[in-house]
This record gives structure tokens, sequence and C-alpha cells, in this order.
């Protein structure tokens, strides 16, 4: 019975058992089933109220944007203002109070306007040791602070517009990209100045005017070659229509070669892919002499005028580089004497900060000592030079005197190109056999046209000249290149190259020139004689076979001064009796019959 109870009992326990796991089961189907539908409704609603706040995110921004060039059309929005200018109020700039910030930016754009590179001021400043100013933004805001130039600081300086007194906004092409689900802020290339959409000119006070940034960011191209009609700046070498060249026939622009320091030669290689040849080929030399003096003819009425710009202005740049320096020293006082208050006014028994404020001093005094140094350097290095009325007059005579001025020995090729640029807009040459055409193109509009003969075979500055062929020409028909050469630096008779003769290079000039080496009893053949020779032959001594040729009874041949003497065998006397006694007053003729 026990055994019976407790198997029913057991297996009414089991059946209770499952009804409850179906139960539960039930109840967990029942409660997942309504959370799916609370999150189907509950997502329902969220995106619904995620569109809402994004459409007004998107409303807010937009109308931001618009608020935000409606600004900047007023001229009143500025994010950073550039070195030079201070921020007044919220929404005004105006030019720095501090004088040194104000003269270092004004000798930025006074120099390129003097050398037209910005690369050229970037070196000046830096041998000049010229500081320029810098913004650094640390605890206490924004500071100027004063370093050596990087380029990059120039040319930034020289593209801003800020600094001609204009106001620009939308300079650069920004667009907003989606990269892997997130936003990414791209900024495109800088606009040209004609698509720039916010231009206020005279917003502010400028460094320079308008015209002249226009005619700065027109220089600055010439210079990049960024442009088909740019010259490109003016660079090193002897070759002075360097950028200035354009082909007649292709429209290119020619290209400089240099062959040592002072050889150049003017190439185009617009055909060079074509047929392997160049439109246009010559060498520089004869060229440049044809429009250097058509140039200097045409401005020689302003030499005198240009002489008395230049003694003016013969101290200007040495003088910069002191008031420069001066700035310096009276900014570097400024501070020494700061850190000498600040000390003084703490109390002495505070050592943690009596410490730190008088090492602070001591650094300030040995920058103090330093600018001291350099301004003592640059006035020693550039003390204004006092010109004397004959001074005044030597530089009124190259004034007038252009042309020897342009080819004086102290004149700079740089010097000569930058004149050149000044009065020419560009050259077009042609050439043709062996004559170069060249079509010069004024400033004022005008054109005039040169034609210039090529070098022949040789023709080259570092050929010897004519006198010196045409001598070793006929000393190569009577002596052996041992001898000439010989002879030859005896005269003081030099190569193309200023060196002397050896017989390797006689040998080479014979070559080059076609010159025939001298045979042994070659002068026989042509029935002539030497002077020693001659005195042999009409056994006299050759004392006075020199008599006979000073009196003219003997006919002689001489390359040059000092030469050997070339006497024709067939204008010999036949007998001795031939010959003339020599005349002196003080013998007298005896009639022996």
């Amino acid at each position: 019975m026990e055994g019976t109870r407790w198997s029913a009992r057991t297996a009414q326990g089991n059946l209770t058992g499952k009804s409850n796991v179906r139960h539960v089961r039930e109840k967990a189907r029942i409660h997942s089933d309504l959370r799916r539908l609370h999150d189907i409704t509950g997502c329902t609603t969220y995106g619904l109220q995620g569109s809402v706040y994004e459409l007004e995110l998107s409303v807010l921004r937009q109308r931001s944007r618009e608020a935000q060039w409606q600004k900047a059309g007023r001229g009143e929005l500025f994010t950073t203002v550039a070195i030079g200018y201070v921020r007044v109020g919220r929404d005004r700039i105006e030019m720095d109070p501090d004088q040194r910030v104000r003269d270092a930016i004004a000798l930025v754009f006074r120099k390129f306007a003097e050398f037209g590179s910005g690369r050229q001021v970037h070196l000046w400043l830096r041998q000049e040791g010229i500081e320029l100013p810098a913004v650094r933004y640390g605890p206490r805001g924004r500071e100027v602070v004063w370093r050596l130039p990087g380029y990059n600081s120039i040319k930034k300086m020289l593209a801003n517009p800020v600094y001609a007194g204009a106001y620009v906004w939308g300079r650069s092409i920004v667009r907003i990209e989606l990269d892997g689900g997130h936003k990414r802020v791209v900024r495109e290339q800088q606009r040209t100045l004609e698509d720039w959409p916010i231009l206020i000119r005279d917003h502010h006070p400028g460094y320079i005017d308008w015209d002249e940034y226009e005619r700065n960011q027109r220089m600055i191209a010439d210079n990049a070659g960024s442009l088909p009609t740019a010259r490109r700046a003016v660079r090193h070498g002897s070759g002075l229509l360097a950028g200035l060249l354009r082909c007649g026939r292709c429209g290119r622009r020619l290209q400089v070669n240099y062959r040592g320091r002072r050889s150049a030669r003017y190439k185009c290689r617009g055909s060079e892919g074509e047929d392997g040849g160049r439109c246009v080929s010559f060498g520089a030399l004869r060229v440049d002499e044809a429009v250097g003096d058509a140039v200097v003819r045409a401005v020689q009425p302003q030499g005198v005028e240009a002489a008395l710009l230049a003694i003016a202005d013969a101290n200007t740049a040495s003088s910069e580089t002191v008031l420069q320096a001066e700035r310096a020293l009276e900014e570097a006082r400024f501070r020494a004497d700061e850190a000498r208050w600040r000390y003084e006014a703490v109390n002495p028994d505070n050592r943690l900060v009596a410490d730190n404020l008088e090492r602070l001093w001591n650094d300030r005094l040995e920058e103090l000592q330093t600018c001291e140094d350099r301004l003592s350097r640059a006035q020693a290095q550039s003390r204004p030079q006092e010109f004397t009325p004959e001074d005044r007059e030597a530089w009124l005579s190259l004034g007038a005197d252009l042309e020897r001025a342009w080819r004086h020995e102290a004149a700079p090729p740089e010097l000569r190109k930058r004149i050149l640029r000044a009065a020419l807009v560009e050259i077009v040459v042609t050439v043709e056999d062996t004559i170069v055409t060249l079509v010069l193109h004024w400033q004022g509009g005008s054109h005039t046209e040169l034609r210039v003969r090529k070098n022949r075979t040789g023709e080259h500055r570092m050929a010897a000249d004519a006198e010196t062929g045409h001598l070793i020409r006929e000393l190569a028909r009577i002596m052996p290149d041992r001898l000439i050469a010989s002879f030859l630096n005896r005269a003081r008779k030099t190569t193309g190259q200023g060196n002397g003769w050896t017989v390797a290079r006689l040998r080479a000039f014979r070559s080059n020139h076609g010159i025939p080496v001298y045979r042994e009893g070659e002068m026989h053949e042509r029935n002539e004689m030497k002077l020693e020779e001659a005195a042999e032959h009409l056994s006299v001594s050759e004392k006075t076979v020199r008599r006979l040729i000073q009196d003219g009874i003997i006919p002689v041949r001489q390359a040059c001064k000092e030469a050997p003497w070339v006497i024709d065998a067939t204008a010999l006397p036949e007998r001795l009796q031939d010959i003339p006694p020599a005349s002196d007053p003080r013998q007298e003729m005896l009639d022996l019959q």
C-alpha cells in the first residue's frame, strides 16, 4: 500500500511539475511578445523624434551659416587676426600699435618691391639677421614673439590681402564628405581673386595699397612660372635674356643652358619629341649684347634722373638694418626694465618667488646685451656714405653715359636683368640659317626688330682673338710648334681662356682651324730665307743684312714685331759688289779709276 501511494504521489508530482514548466514557458513567451511590441512601438516613436531633431539641427546649422555669411558680407567676421593687426571690439581690426611690428612688416613689402622675389627677401632678412613678428597662443592668450623668418611666412604675408586694407572671406573652397560614416571637411585649393565671394576694399588701414597688392600678385605668378606668359624670377647666371625669350615657331619660353660660368646658350625644346630637333638654338653672347645696346639707347635720357635717385637712396639699405636693430634694442630694454620692476616689487624674503624673478631679470639683461651688440655691428657695417662734389659728379657722369655704367665691371648680371625686365615685356625670336631675328616688345606697347648674325664654328668667347690666330698661321710656315709656343709666351699672347701656350694647345688650335704643321725645308721650296741664312748666302754679317733691310734694299716680311724675318731669296743681290756701303757723313766715296 505504501509503495502504491508513493508511486501515485510521485506521478502526481511529475504532472504538476510539467504543468508548471509549461506555464512558465507560456508566460515567458507572452512577455517576450509584449517586449517586442513595445520595442517596435518605441523605435517608431524614437525614429520620428530623431528625424524631427535632425531636421531642426539642419535648419539651425543653415541659419547659422547664413548669419555667418551676412556678418562676413558686412566685414565684421574675424576668426583669426593677421600679425600686424589687433582686434578692436568684436567686429573691427586696426594696425598693431607696436611700432616695431609695423616697421618690420613694412620692410618686407619694401624689399619685395626692390628685389622682385619673395625668396630674395627671405635670404636678405636671414643674412642681415632681421627678425619678424609671429603669433603664439599660450596661457596669457595671444602673444607676439620675434624670430628669424621662414620662406612660408614671407610667402603668406605677401599673398594676404589684409595688408592691402581689404577684407576677404571665402578665399578657399570647403567641401564636406562622408568617410566611413564620419563627416570629413575637405579644404580645396585657393580661389582666384576674381572668384572671391566677398571682397571689401579700403576696409581698414593697410601697409600697401590695392594697386601694389595686384602688382605683387602678378610678380609672384611670373616668378612661379604657373602662367603661360610667366617670365620667372631673376636668377643667377650670365644669360641676360633668360625668361624674356619666346619661340616664334611654337610660342614656348626658351630655356637657358650654361656650360661653365660664362658660356650660355638659349634653346627651345618645343619639337624635341617629334623629330628630335629643336625649334631654335643659338649662343647668348651676340644676342645679349645687341639687346643690351638697344635697351641702353632707349633708357639713355633717364640716366641722369636714375643717378640722382641712386645718390638719394645710397644709404637706404644700410639704414633699414640699423632701424630694425634699434627697434629690437628698445623692446629688449623695456622687457629688462619690466623684469627689474617685478623683482623689486616682490618681498625679498620670499625666495621661492624672488629667485625665479631674479633669473628672469638676468635672462632679459642677456637679451639686452645681445641686441646692443647687434646694433653696434649694424652701425659699423653701414656707416653713412658722404658724397663729395667729386663723387656726385662721377655719379652724374655715369648717368649721362649709361653705356659705360652698363658695361662697368662692378655691375652684376642680376642688375642688368632687372633693367631689361623693367623696359621689355618679352622678346619673340626666330632663326633662319645664320640670322637670329628678335622682335622686342617694349613696356609702352612699341615693337623693335633686331637681326643678329649667329656665331660661326669656333666663334665663341673662349676662342683666341683674331690677331693671335693670324700670328700662329704666319709662324706655322717658318718654325715648328715648340718654337711658336715659346715665341707666343714671350709676346704675352694667351689662349681664349687666358692660359699660356703649350705644344699640345698649339696643336689643338691648328687642328681646329685647319693650319698645316711646319715641314723642314718648306722655306727653301718657296725660295725664302731667314736672317742668318741670308747673311751666309751673301758672305756678310747679320748686321749688314739688317742694314740692307732697314734701308729697303732687301724686301722682308714679318708677322709681328720681334717675329723672325722672312726674306725672299730672289731679291738678294747677286754679287757682293752690288751691296751699297753704309751711309755715313764722315765717309767719302773715292773714285779709283
